[in-house]
């Protein structure tokens, strides 16, 4: 009798591998703790607000005194709820919480009250794009749980300070399976799902502060062997800090096999200075913390009341803007994906729109153009110095003829420059956009007649400029008509140059080609 296959080794038959580094496949699996948005903690209602002074917003229950008792806090359940609601999880209709035991000087209880067994949230999946190719990243699940205190060795010599205040500070905790394989796409879920937290309000995604920390679960295998022995690399606070301490990771792993030796399941810390990792301790597993159903907290029941209730109260979520956007406008799905990167860049995509009615021209430059001179310019869309009702009567004109792409440019480029003069505000909805003081349409169109980009509209007066160009340039047109294309492009030249530029390419090439015959 041939030994049972687990879940996941089922799961992955005739899921195709990653791309190879010296012949081993990558398999990443992530635990992320969300901070959630709560004013107050999950079992005390001591201040979660950060920067305080150490220990100032540490209450009884969270130093854990002699009779005192956890209270749930109801907004870390909602908050637990909104999650399972955006990743098409399973909400449990009764979940329980354990005590998780271990000793550490930070963890005054003895023990960390979390969830085990029976989770809050159950399943779900995050979808995102890696360059064009779309993935998907199954959770096992997303559990709340207490924060420990931290400990503080840099102030004390030879000695340790303990500050309570983060002890107590409500965190969801959020599994996946280990279906990544490789640093880019283990980069690219965590930004996903940087974006949904942050999106729907849960969480304010401040990894310097800590409210977004990812540990990465690493291991190696040649292709269809077995799953590897992981370690997990804890506590990254930064997505390029993630990629460099997961390729190091690999390396590390692969070349330690390729010597002879096992990888030992541990928990390593990755140093940024040196672009290393290196273990802390072994890795514990589950029975290790001795698991316990805690007797001071009763299970956590949700009806599906609570659940319509709090789904009633959402914002339109990523996934369905991104779906609308397919639908209403007509985008490919690749296009709606990045436009909802963030409510922001939504927002400024739709009222671009509405100003020119052309979503997928938008699209483009929003993608293009706009995002290069952002890049540049290590700026935020928030902070775009074009207003996105400017961008959108750009747009227009261009559908209009009334400009051409190459005179759109330079517009575009002269409204840039000017964002430092005559700054008001713009206000959409969530975000705050800076423009000019003139309204989008006076000013653009005001441009363009200040830089004399407008396309000649009068027929006669650009076959006249068409017949100047013909009988001044005899040669080309010789070469045209013995069949030399190239001939024809230096006509154009010669007219666009006559017209400064504001002829149109397309009717130029028709009168061109209409009168040489």
């Amino acid at each position: 009798m041939s030994e049972t296959m687990n879940t996941f080794e089922a799961q992955q038959q005739g899921r195709p591998t990653g791309p190879l580094i010296s012949g081993y496949e990558v398999i990443i699996g992530f635990e992320t703790h969300a901070q959630l948005s709560t004013a107050s903690k999950i079992f005390s209602r001591a201040s979660t607000a950060f920067g305080a002074e150490p220990n100032t917003q540490a209450c009884a229950v969270d130093l854990a005194l002699p009779g005192t008792l956890p209270v749930m806090n109801k907004g870390a359940v909602e908050r637990a709820i909104e999650f399972g609601l955006a990743v098409n999880s399973h909400i449990a209709e009764r979940s329980i919480f354990a005590r998780k035991n271990y000793f550490y000087p930070d963890l005054p209880k003895g023990y960390q009250i979390s969830q085990f067994e029976i989770p809050v949230v159950q399943g779900g999946v995050v979808e995102f794009f890696l360059g064009e190719e779309k993935k998907s990243v199954r959770l096992v699940r997303a559990h709340l749980e207490e924060d420990a205190g931290k400990s503080l060795h840099e102030d004390f010599i030879g000695q340790t300070g303990i500050d309570l205040n983060r002890a107590g500070t409500p965190l969801l905790e959020i599994v996946t399976e280990p279906d990544m394989r490789s640093s880019a796409e283990a980069v690219a879920y965590a930004k996903e799902l940087h974006k949904i937290v942050t999106w729907i309000g849960i969480c304010d995604g401040n990894m310097q502060e800590g409210s977004f920390r990812c540990d990465a679960n690493v291991s190696v295998r040649k292709p269809g062997q077995p799953l590897g022995t992981r370690r997990e690399i804890k506590n990254l606070n930064s997505f390029k800090f993630m990629q460099q301490a997961i390729d190091y990771e690999v390396r590390w792993q692969i070349e330690r096999i390729e010597d002879g030796h096992a990888i030992e399941q541990a928990t390593v810390l990755f140093n940024p200075d040196t672009g290393e990792t290196r273990a802390m301790r072994t890795k514990e597993d589950a029975a290790d913390y001795r698991y316990f159903p805690d007797p001071d907290l009763p299970p956590l029941c949700i009806s599906e009341q609570w659940v319509q209730q709090v789904r009633g109260l959402m914002a339109e979520l990523p996934r369905v803007m991104a779906d609308r956007f397919v639908r209403d406008y007509g985008l490919p799905e690749y296009d709606a994906t990045q436009l909802t990167q963030s409510k922001v860049m939504a927002t400024y995509f739709e009222t671009a729109t509405k100003a020119c009615g052309q979503p997928k021209l938008v699209s483009n430059w929003i993608m293009g153009e706009l995002s290069r001179r952002l890049n540049e310019e290590n700026l935020d869309i928030a902070q775009c110095p074009i207003s996105p009702d400017k961008l959108g009567w750009l747009i227009k004109l261009i559908e209009d003829k009334v400009i051409s792409n190459s005179a759109a440019k330079t517009v575009f480029n002269t409204l840039w420059s000017k964002a430092n003069s005559a700054v008001v505000s713009v206000t959409l909805p969530m975000v705050t956009f800076t423009a000019g003081g003139q309204s989008g349409k006076d000013e653009v169109e005001s441009l363009v007649d200040q830089l004399g980009l407008r396309q000649m509209n009068d027929t006669g007066a650009l076959e006249k400029l068409v017949d100047e160009v013909i009988a001044a340039n005899a040669k080309n047109v010789t070469e045209f008509k013995a069949g030399n294309e190239k001939a024809l492009n230096a006509l154009v030249g010669q007219i666009m140059k006559g017209s400064k530029g504001t002829a149109n390419p397309q009717q130029v090439n028709e009168l061109l080609r209409r009168k040489l015959g």
